[in-house]
């Protein structure tokens, strides 16, 4: 992850420093606010990369859960500089719209924005597959992140073709016109990393549930509990045993069941198994926890 990190820090440094010399210069407030875009992408990359060290350290005493609910922080943190990109947009494109600026376009700037597209394709589709192969939520974060600027550069150039055609207002109208679909973004980051700060669920009860009981020596299976992200994934689970079961053999039981649960699901990093006796156990509750995105 962190060599993923780094080569797309460094595409995305590039990236935004094109479109802000170019929107600079030539006073495009949509271009402009697309380099500002870019270079938050640069700067949730540098995040992403102290999130992953640190998420990597493994658990100590302060931290017997391990540190990889920073990646979930770090994803959240994104998912706010996304945020803020549209609040800067919304604030340069009504700049624009009030002191009425007839922007000029060059052959040059299109160049450099259709080069500057390319490379974004280029980086979501390597940072998506990345992300899918290595289950990193930084990284499939990050991608999403990435693609709203492919979709600004889009509208940038639209709206650069509507100046060369006499229709100056088109650069920050367009530009207040891409603010809802990067708050969409920003709110389908928030999300996904609240619900796994919140501890959401990561595996269904009942599939859980259908691993376990099927061991010779299981009666039962009662509460099924699930939290963590979904590369690291802790398990909770009541086993009902027989009432006169040796505590050996209940022990050597309850090892089987993690051996069960882990070989299902590889995601699992650690299982807790509470063995009771059948007869006095609480009745069987299945939880309408949802897995956690």
């Amino acid at each position: 992850m962190r060599r993923v990190l780094i080569l797309i820090l460094g595409a995305n440094l590039l990236v935004s420093l094109a479109k802000l010399v170019v929107g600079l210069s030539q006073g495009l407030a949509a271009v402009t606010a697309d380099g500002i875009h870019s270079l938050v992408d640069a700067s949730s990359n540098i995040v992403g990369l102290f999130a992953v060290y640190f998420a990597a350290e493994p658990a100590d005493r302060e931290h017997p859960y391990g540190h990889a609910k920073l990646e979930a922080l770090a994803a959240l943190f994104i998912g706010g500089m996304v945020g803020m990109t549209a609040i800067e947009l919304v604030r340069m494109s009504v700049t624009a719209l009030l002191e009425d600026r007839s922007p000029s376009v060059s052959g040059a700037t299109v160049a450099v924005m259709l080069a500057t597209l390319f490379v974004n394709i280029g980086v979501v589709s390597y940072e998506r597959w990345e992300g899918k192969r290595l289950k990193s939520p930084i990284l499939l974060a990050d991608a999403e992140h990435t693609l709203s600027d492919v979709l600004v550069t889009v509208g940038v150039l639209g709206s650069l073709g509507l100046v060369k055609l006499g229709y100056p207002q088109a650069d920050p109208v367009l530009a207040l016109g891409l603010v809802g679909f990067i708050v969409y973004i920003a709110v389908r980051i928030v999300k996904g990393a609240v619900l796994v700060l919140a501890d959401s669920a990561q595996l269904e009860p009942g599939a859980v549930r259908s691993v376990a009981e099927v061991l010779p020596g299981v009666i039962r299976v009662g509460e099924v509990r699930s939290r963590g992200l979904e590369t690291a994934v802790f398990v909770d689970l009541a086993v009902g045993v027989a009432p006169q079961l040796s505590l050996k053999d209940a022990h050597d039981l309850s090892h089987r069941v993690e051996e069960a649960i882990r070989a299902a699901f590889p995601e699992v990093v650690d299982v807790v198994v509470h063995i009771e006796p059948a007869e006095s156990s609480v009745p069987q509750v299945e939880l309408t926890s949802q897995r956690g995105e």
